[in-house]
């Protein structure tokens, strides 16, 4: 660039922040945001950005990760599981797509070669807008959010058979120009080329399976948490070279790696570490598409640019609504689908640089291609504004909206599962409870994962791994952890962010409790409060107490003891008060235990609590 680094950056990220915030305010959306952005910056704008090519190079890195945080979520079962969805509509878009745009190129008069070539390419849909789209709105989870994901999903695997097809379409000699795949494996005969190509991806499998989880677990014990993340872009960087190196797509690569990992205990970790560059990256990636939109092509045939963008976005959005309407699903849910997939894809920009360089289409019409692709990406926010009106109208008139899909998992998150938080989980699944565990130390996730425990490894205290865990839907949250400081965060994040949750926490010693019942938690127990509670009860027997009795005396000053905890809660700010309040709830506890003592047994025994079965004892009388 001519421009230094620093200066190129501050322009993009200044972009960015004036941008974004604007149309979010206006409802926009932050997609259409960074794209307006880039073109402000842009050559035809305020030519404030430097050559939007090379920043694109840079930027389609946030799409890596992208695709390598889907490929995470995949594990294998759940990857087999939506196998119908998938191939089937996801084929079938991909098969319908590409024969209508290859039956409208052979009507303008093109060869059926370029015509079928520009048909596979914008087939595809861009994954990094449509994903971005619905978790902005919440939509992620419903049926049209699983169908798009799906659809999305075969489309990027597509790319591979896609590249391999491209070469045998073409009808002129490759350009010979500076060949975005050109390298060593060029040199090779084809079987040569494939044989690389598979040992590339078997290295990324096998690797991933045997190499990167001793590795992580290595990492894990230094407990440097920029360690950690650094090994999780190193390892989304060496994939992408590697892809690279073969000819294939970085981010089909990344994405192949996701899905190995995907069943590892380091899942939501890596998750956590990469979220924040993806999406920085990402908005770099929109900002460069806004950027490197051709003005002057445009201008120069704009019914001709303005015709193709709008033809594009009907065919899309017919196909993918006659699919959704011949499998009877909802029709507001295949308004959802049409809209969101209605543009072309980032893969296209890849897509049609290696049709060019191999011969498959003239650099004019691929130049106009690419203008196409990044005009497109701009309709489809501007279709989602009037999405919500739309499905509105659509739900009156149909069926109630399905309820969200949210995929089955346990109700309860456990944070830290040492020797308190393995008690509590083990109770809970002995009881037919499934529990989410997250634990910090990788000794005992070792030593758990021998003895069929799911457990996986991070910091519970960040958001979002606590997103990842499915706190947004779990109904208790355990927080068994052994630091003071890390326990009043978890529970601080889980109060602010995920309310339905009822949070049952450890506290370390008494002063540490108030600090618990302070953050919110909605019951707590001190760890060394039950076992020294229960070692006093046995030294009242060894010096000659019966049994009964000393247990009685144990539960009197347990309930003694938590009423006093929560009278003097308000009052440790004030020493004078709380050293008063103390000294005289000590009395009050020898006064009730010599009362019992005196008054020996009860009808109704406050140390035993037998309320309840007094109460169920008259009701079973009243019914006989």
């Amino acid at each position: 660039m001519g421009e230094s680094l620093l200066a190129q950056a501050f322009v993009y990220l200044l972009a960015a922040v004036a941008a974004v915030p604007i149309a979010k305010r206006l409802g926009l959306g932050s997609v259409l945001g960074y794209l307006l952005a880039g073109v402000a910056i842009g050559p035809f704008g305020l030519h404030l950005a430097g050559d939007a090519g090379e920043v694109m190079h840079f930027a389609e890195f946030g799409v890596v990760m992208m695709l390598f945080l889907v490929g995470l979520e995949l594990r294998p079962a759940r990857l087999w599981a939506m196998r119908g969805p998938v191939l089937g509509v996801g084929g079938l878009q991909v098969g319908l797509t590409a024969l209508a745009v290859g039956a409208i190129g052979l009507a303008f008069g093109y060869d059926w070669r370029m015509a079928l070539a520009a048909g596979l390419i914008l087939a595809m849909s861009s994954t990094a807008i449509a994903l971005q789209i619905l978790a902005e709105r919440g939509l992620l989870k419903t049926g049209g959010g699983e169908t798009t994901f799906a659809v999305l999903l075969f489309q990027d695997v597509s790319v591979i058979p896609i590249l391999t097809v491209l070469p045998l379409l073409a009808f002129t000699a490759a350009t010979g120009g500076a060949a975005h795949h050109e390298g060593w494996i060029t040199t090779l005969p084809p079987w040569g080329q494939a044989i690389a190509v598979l040992g590339a991806v078997a290295a990324v499998v096998f690797g991933g399976r045997l190499l990167t989880r001793p590795v992580f677990r290595l990492i894990a014990e230094t407990r440097l948490r920029e360690v950690f993340t650094a090994s999780a872009l190193l390892l989304v960087v060496g994939i992408a070279l590697l892809m690279e190196a073969v000819g294939l797509s970085p981010a089909l690569g990344a994405f192949l790696g996701g899905v190995v990992l995907a069943d590892s205990e380091f899942r939501h970790e890596l998750e956590g570490d990469i979220e924040p560059f993806k999406g920085l990256l990402l908005g770099l990636f929109f900002l460069s598409v806004g950027a490197g939109i051709d003005f002057a092509q445009v201008a120069a045939a704009p019914l001709t640019v303005a015709g193709l963008v709008v033809l594009l976005v009907l065919v899309k959005a017919a196909v993918l609504a006659g699919l959704g309407l011949a499998a009877r699903r909802p029709r507001t849910e295949v308004l959802l689908t049409a809209l969101v997939l209605s543009q072309g894809g980032e893969f296209a920009f890849v897509l049609l640089a290696f049709a060019t360089q191999n011969g498959v289409l003239p650099a004019a019409e691929a130049s106009l291609l690419v203008s196409v692709v990044a005009l497109s990406m701009t309709v489809t926010p501007l279709l989602m504004m009037a999405y919500g009106r739309l499905a509105d109208r659509l739900a009156d008139a149909d069926l109630p909206p399905e309820p969200d899909a949210i995929e089955p998992q346990g109700s309860v998150i456990i944070a830290g599962f040492g020797r308190f938080g393995q008690i509590v989980g083990r109770l809970l699944m002995a009881q037919g409870h499934p529990v989410t565990v997250l634990d910090h130390d990788m000794e005992t996730i070792e030593a758990l994962r021998r003895f069929g425990f799911r457990v996986f490894y991070g910091d519970a205290s960040r958001l979002d791994l606590l997103q990842a865990a499915g706190a947004a839907e779990a109904a208790l949250v355990v927080v068994a952890t052994d630091a003071p400081e890390t326990t009043l965060s978890i529970i601080g994040t889980v109060r602010r962010h995920f309310p339905q949750a009822k949070v049952l926490a450890r506290a370390i010693d008494r002063v540490h409790a108030y600090a618990v019942m302070e953050a919110g938690a909605d019951a707590m127990v001190r760890e060394t409060f039950g076992s020294a509670l229960e070692l006093g009860v046995e030294a009242l027997r060894r010096l000659g107490l019966p049994a009964y009795e000393a247990e009685r005396a144990g539960r009197l000053f347990r309930r003694h003891d938590l009423r006093t905890l929560h009278r003097l809660a308000a009052l440790r700010g004030d020493d004078g008060r709380y050293s008063l309040a103390v000294r005289e709830a000590s009395k009050q506890l020898v006064g009730v235990l010599e009362r019992d003592q005196a008054r020996g047994r009860v009808t109704i025994d406050e140390g035993w609590d037998t309320s309840g079965l007094v109460e169920e004892v008259r009701r079973q009388t009243a019914e006989g």
